[in-house]
């Protein structure tokens, strides 16, 4: 079957008889295929006279001459704004004070419970006018730690913070859960309203989850739940009736008695706030997971758990972020901008935008960099460059999921300049038919979609997009991006404006197309 039985290497001008449908179902290819057959295979396009031998001519011909060239794309332009908030944001400082814990009563056995030492520690460190709170070499048990304003929470290289599998630990907040605003058990490490925090430091924070605390409440036998057993499905059901409904979000508590597992680090509220060097292990849930928060840096993280619902960092209604150097290895979306969910996404009504994500590097995971499950309140000027994808596990690269009970929009997405091992399924997957389908009465707008200068040495598809024939995805341009191997033709149905140019799939050049 295609690819491994035929040669697309080279553009043979002999007659093919070939037929091909969008979704590559049906077909019967010849030893080698035409480029024209391969082309109305990867636009999908409605009809393949759209591709016959001769070239478009009027409207198609302008629309082909004003942006063929690569050059001419606005991507190119548009990097200057991501420079721009590279710029802009800003990592905060602290004062030159220490307040090791241990000087609170904290001990490092990993036994003794340290949550009223930590505590002490941020609020003598706050009320003095902010420092480091320190956590020396050794392990520490602690439960939820709420961190202050001008408070840098900073682990040394061989420090660990092992967070207690005892739910009580956790006490209600409010908070964000599966974008839904609610009171749940507190986040791992939290603070809200608060300016100038840090969490910081060459050690370990350490979750604890497994298939025995915390993955269970998934309901998944792969992550230790058995029959019989709570787990969150009766509890997510009815956190998105009360969205829905728009119950008074102090209504709207769980924790205790409930099974909807708190993130693992999450401020909320807050602005200038530094999450830097330190290695995250065995998640609850959600890992690194700002909300509602402006100017955040997250610099040389290793993020590394893969439970369920793992997913590694997901900036919520956020302004100005930079995802910087990070390494990601993860049970879910290894980085996720979100913008609330549903009704109550669309209530609170705050975009996630001005973020870049750069220098990193990814192994497992649903995809590297995935919006739209949560996405109400829009997604834009999402910048990724200079990528490393080494797992040929990871799901896809830029994965954009969404249905028509969503709203919102994801416009002005760009990524360039990345290396793929390899996706188990699309390079570019745009999916209107994620968790729903049509007729919810709010569709999602998708537009704006660049992908430059991405090599992939091995896909299922280069590409997926598949929307509404009411609600088609805009301008989406692939550019100077290669498919080393693929197995199936790509996908294209229901897309208003695709742009190719110098793209090559399995061994054949798309010089350069623009179709609307």
């Amino acid at each position: 079957m295609w690819p491994f039985d035929y040669d697309l290497g080279a553009v043979d001008d002999t007659d093919s008889q070939a037929i091909v449908s969008p979704r590559g179902e049906g077909r019967e290819t010849p030893r080698r295929w035409r480029r024209r057959a391969f082309l109305q295979a990867s636009l999908g396009l409605a009809g393949a006279s759209l591709l016959s031998d001769a070239q478009p001519s009027g409207a198609d011909m302008s629309r082909f001459a004003a942006r063929s060239a690569s050059n001419q794309l606005p991507d190119l332009k548009a990097w200057l704004r991501a420079d721009e908030i590279v710029q802009r944001v800003k990592a905060p400082t602290f004062p030159d004070r220490h307040f090791p814990i241990t000087r609170f009563g904290a001990v490092a056995d990993g036994v003794t419970l340290c949550t009223h030492s930590i505590a002490a520690a941020i609020a003598h460190c706050s009320a003095s006018g902010g420092g480091h709170v320190v956590v020396p070499s050794g392990t520490f048990l602690t439960g939820a730690i709420t961190l202050l304003s001008n408070v840098d929470l900073h682990l040394e290289d061989d420090a660990t913070l092992k967070f207690s599998t005892d739910p009580d630990m956790y006490p209600l907040v409010y908070t964000r859960w599966g974008g839904i605003e609610c009171y749940n058990y507190s986040p791992f490490i939290y603070a809200f309203g608060q300016e100038n925090i840090g969490l910081t430091g060459g050690g370990t924070i350490d979750g604890q989850a497994s298939n025995e605390y915390w993955w269970p409440w998934s309901g998944e036998f792969e992550y230790g739940w058995k029959p019989g057993e709570p787990d969150e499905t009766q509890d997510s059901a009815l956190l998105t009736l009360m969205g829905a409904a728009d119950t008074p979000v102090k209504k709207r508590i769980f924790g205790p008695g409930h099974y909807l597992p708190p993130s693992f680090v999450q401020p909320y509220r807050s602005k200038n706030v530094a999450i830097q060097d330190i290695r995250v292990i065995n998640s609850p849930f959600w890992q690194l997971h700002p909300v509602l928060c402006s100017n955040i840096t997250v610099r040389n993280v290793h993020v590394d758990s893969l439970g369920v619902n793992n997913d590694g960092c997901d900036p919520e209604s956020c302004n100005d972020v930079l995802i910087d150097n990070c390494n990601f290895n993860t049970g879910d979306d290894c980085i996720s901008p979100k913008s609330g969910t549903d009704a109550d996404g669309r209530r609170v009504n705050v975009p996630c935008q001005n973020v870049v994500i750069q220098n990193c590097r990814f192994e497992n995971g649903h995809g590297a960099l995935c919006m739209g499950s949560s996405m109400s309140g829009g997604i834009r000027n999402v910048f990724a460059r200079n990528l490393t994808m080494t797992n040929p596990n990871l799901l896809d690269c830029l994965r954009l999921k969404t249905n028509s009970d969503r709203g919102g929009y994801i416009e002005d997405i760009y990524v360039r300049d990345a290396t793929v091992k390899g996706v188990l399924d699309a390079g570019l997957n745009i999916n209107f038919f994620y968790g729903g389908g049509e007729g919810g009465g709010f569709n999602p707008t998708v537009k704006n979609i660049f992908m430059r200068n991405v090599h992939f040495a091995e896909a299922e598809r280069a590409w997926s997009m598949h929307a509404y024939p009411d609600d088609k995805i805009g301008l989406v341009a692939v550019v100077d991006c290669t498919f080393d191997k693929v197995n199936h033709p790509p996908e294209t149905i229901d897309v208003a404006d695709l742009t190719l140019v110098d793209v090559v799939v399995h061994g054949t050049r798309i010089r350069s197309s623009t179709y609307a």
